[in-house]
């Protein structure tokens, strides 16, 4: 009887067991769908979803997704992040109930990545530490720091005129084909032990192009601290669009853990293309040049994340070089002077001095660096500080011989010593000058050591003098490295290096 009793309880025990297992599965999920009522080129427009949230992120069938981004009342207009050939009116949208984020981590450094975080460069799948939101508050301005440290580019005419800080917003801008993405890319292999993580950023590029950077980059061993974010020309329009935030909330995740970080986009002539197509296709009233009127927000909104932060926040910093394109060197078009506006200061490409083989082509009159010689270390300020002026006065007075008028000993003497400037400042692609090299050039170029050389051979006076600089006393590399002031004795060890250096050029003259 006992054990019957037993068995009886045992059977009822896993009676109920099995219907709770069956009530568990049964169990209702509250899910909120809609229907695909309309397809454009990279537009769909999604009925039902009452719920929905600005920039919520969107599921469609064949794992594609899609940014809600028009909340009218009867419809939902949706940026599409896929090839829209695979949707068809009358398909299924879901809810997921976040907004738009990216993995981030240390494991995604020397890979090739879209905006939305999935691999392009066939080594496996990613690691990632934590996925970030990307759109996300700029940091408050009691966060900030002042920029007072250099972000060496490697590049002389801007590390020496137009310097660049870290938590700058340094825009660079010119013509198709005036060398902007190779100014970019040299400033980005000089940092090389810099403990500087770089983040390249493709907007709407061709697919060859980004190859040849990346390839770059990697020829150089530069991938070890880069990231590429890529979003290709013939891929969707809101891929473009999202490029950009991406590409940031990667570098912020740096940042935030006290690394010092550059972003360069490339280039937001494109990502404001994209937006406009997006918005007349959502049928959103145009502006100036057919743009809606948040194109200028929504750079300022991205570029404003660039900063340096104050120790007590982590100390870092994030970088932004943005690139734009201009058309028959029309600077004061809609979106350069947006950008001009929002950034601070620019490094302008002139195809004239493209033409004339002065390379690279940066027209120091028309490039601007709000931050100054407080980006420079000592020691570079000291050796640099006469050149922009001395530069400066060259160009007017070379302006001004070219209607032949007679000039005295001391014009001929700028001219001169402007020649020796402007062939000193001409550097090659893919070779950035580390900081004491360019030291010991700039102290021999203020010095006057380079007049006596002409034009012509300045490339070789150049080489020797940096080759007399890697023979220095290590000591006095260190300290110039550091950009520490230079006492007297150290001017003179430099120059007298210099002097030698260039009287072996003499025979070759």
């Amino acid at each position: 009887m006992t054990d019957q009793l037993k068995n009886a309880f045992d059977d009822a025990f896993d009676s109920l067991a099995k219907a709770r297992e069956t009530a568990d599965s049964a169990r209702l999920i509250w899910r909120e769908t809609g229907t695909v009522t309309g397809i454009a080129n990279g537009i769909v427009t999604v009925d039902g979803l009452p719920g929905v949230g600005y920039e919520e992120m969107l599921q469609f069938p064949n794992n594609l997704y899609g940014i809600a981004f028009n909340l009218d009342e009867k419809e939902t207009g949706v940026i599409l992040l896929g090839d829209v050939r695979q949707l068809q009116v009358g398909d299924e949208v879901r809810r997921t109930g976040r907004v738009m984020d990216i993995p981030v981590g240390e494991g995604l450094l020397g890979r090739v990545i879209n905006p939305l975080g999935q691999p392009l460069d066939d080594r496996g799948d990613l690691s990632f530490t934590e996925r970030l939101p990307i759109e996300r508050p700029a940091p408050p301005i009691m966060h900030r720091a002042p920029v007072t440290v250099p972000l060496q580019t490697g590049i002389k005419v801007i590390d020496a005129l137009i310097p660049v800080g870290r938590g700058q917003r340094e825009l660079i801008l010119g013509d198709r084909q005036t060398g902007k993405t190779a100014l970019a890319l040299d400033a980005m292999l000089n940092q090389r032990g810099q403990n500087v993580i770089c983040v390249y950023c493709a907007i709407g590029q061709r697919a060859s192009s980004v190859a040849r950077v990346v390839n770059a980059l990697r020829d150089h061993g530069a991938m070890a601290w880069s990231i590429a974010v890529v979003s290709a020309g013939n891929e969707a329009a809101g891929l473009s669009w999202i490029a950009p935030y991406a590409a940031t909330s990667v570098a912020e995740w740096f940042m935030a853990r006290g690394h010092d970080v550059l972003v360069v986009y490339d280039d937001l002539t494109n990502h404001a293309r994209a937006y406009r197509e997006l918005s007349l296709l959502l049928r959103r009233p145009p502006g100036r040049e057919a743009f809606p009127g948040d194109v200028f927000y929504i750079h300022s909104r991205l570029l404003e994340r660039a900063t340096r932060l104050r120790p007590e926040f982590g100390g870092g910093s994030l970088t932004a070089l943005p690139i734009v394109e201009t058309e028959a060197q029309n600077i004061s078009a809609y979106i350069p002077t947006n950008l001009i506006s929002i950034t601070d200061g620019q490094i302008y490409l002139s195809p004239d001095l493209f033409e004339l083989g002065i390379l690279p082509a940066v027209d120091v009159g028309k490039s601007v660096s709000r931050v100054g010689g407080k980006a420079q270390k000592a020691a570079y300020r000291a050796v640099s500080a006469d050149l922009k002026l001395g530069y400066a006065q060259f160009e007017e007075l070379e302006n001004f011989a070219r209607f032949g008028a007679r000039l005295d000993d001391t014009s001929r003497q700028i001219l001169r010593h402007g020649q020796r400037i402007r062939a000193c400042l001409k550097q090659k692609e893919l070779d950035p000058v580390p900081l004491a090299e360019q030291i010991v050039v700039l102290l021999a170029l203020g010095a006057g050591l380079f007049d006596p050389v002409e034009p012509d051979d300045m490339a070789a006076a150049e080489a020797r003098v940096r080759e007399a600089a890697r023979a220095l006393d290590p000591a006095l590399l260190d300290r110039l490295a550091a950009g520490e002031a230079l006492s007297g004795t150290d001017r003179q060890i430099l120059q007298a290096a210099a002097a030698r250096a260039l009287r072996l050029t003499e025979p070759a003259r």
